[in-house]
């Protein structure tokens, strides 16, 4: 189901525990936009639990980067009301989650121009086509 994401050449994963400093453990790139999959114990479609953008298209068509791109996206961005630095170690406690693996994909950038939101609202369909849900922590398409 994900293997179209294997197109972007500028790809990367890390992994996050409760201990850990989210922002020294991500390594996805400061100004690029993109996509990001999250999956709870091990890459699995049965353990993803979120997709995720960073970056919109403007209304004159251009790409809108995050000023920090994906990483600003993934460190500072909000996920359940709060910063994901604090959220993520929460949410992983309350759903006794020990780990998860983020995997990030440079959608527009130096090699591709793809925006990311028809790509998430891809990813998301089929999921919710497959399993008649969306991924746990996602909300909307």
């Amino acid at each position: 189901m994900y293997n179209s994401l294997n197109i972007y050449i500028e790809r990367g994963e890390f992994t996050f525990n409760v201990s850990d400093n989210l922002n020294n453990q991500c390594n996805a790139p400061k100004h690029s936009s993109g996509v990001y999959l999250i999956y709870k114990e091990k890459v699995s479609e049965s353990n993803l639990v979120y997709i995720g953008i960073s970056g919109r298209e403007g209304t004159n068509g251009e790409i809108i980067h995050r000023k920090d791109g994906i990483k600003g996206r993934l460190v500072s961005g909000k996920q359940f009301g709060e910063p994901r630095r604090r959220s993520w170690p929460k949410k992983m406690i309350e759903s006794d989650i020990e780990l998860i693996i983020i995997k990030w994909y440079v959608t527009f950038g130096r090699y591709n121009q793809d925006f990311p939101r028809p790509i998430e609202n891809g990813l998301l369909s089929n999921y919710l086509n497959i399993h008649g849900k969306l991924p746990e922590w996602n909300n909307e398409i």
